[in-house]
């Protein structure tokens, strides 16, 4: 069988293509996921691991201490140089309501809950399932950046 992308014809038999990878059309750029791929390596990796050793962050607290110690006389906490991670919620939090559904369904078919064939009704699925903030939710994700890219790579993208 062969069919048009974007002017040129592709014989999928001789290139092993996929129908489903062919009909996918994306409102997002493939450029674009990929940058945030890079985005959410990087904030991924500048978060710290609180948790040496194996052990699991108990923490003691003595009374007298805290109410001597903690005064910040109305300063910011420290900021974190790295602004990676709000970078990526802007952009995350800046895309219309298909473009969040779409990266939604990518991040889904790349963390194995639903086949690339689907791929629509997944967009349909996100969209309706969606409540409250697309950034959030996906920053929630530790693995976001491999499942980005294992999305794309189930998608043929």
């Amino acid at each position: 069988m062969t069919i048009a992308n974007d002017e040129k014809w592709i014989d999928k038999e001789k290139t092993g293509l996929s129908e489903a990878a062919m009909d996918i059309n994306l409102t997002l750029s493939t450029d674009t996921i990929r940058m945030l791929v890079q985005k959410a390596r990087a904030a991924a990796s500048a978060m710290k691991d609180t948790f040496e050793d194996g052990h699991d962050g108990d923490v003691e607290f003595d009374a007298d201490t805290l109410e001597e110690g903690h005064n910040h006389d109305g300063l910011a906490e420290e900021e974190s140089n790295d602004l990676s991670n709000e970078e990526l919620r802007e952009l995350i939090e800046d895309f219309n309501v298909d473009e969040a559904a779409e990266l939604v369904a990518i991040t889904w078919i790349g963390r194995g809950d639903f086949d690339a064939e689907d791929f629509y009704q997944v967009v349909n699925e996100a969209r309706e399932r969606a409540v409250g903030s697309t950034a959030k939710y996906l920053l929630g994700m530790p693995l976001l950046a491999d499942y980005l890219e294992a999305g794309l790579d189930a998608l043929d993208l």
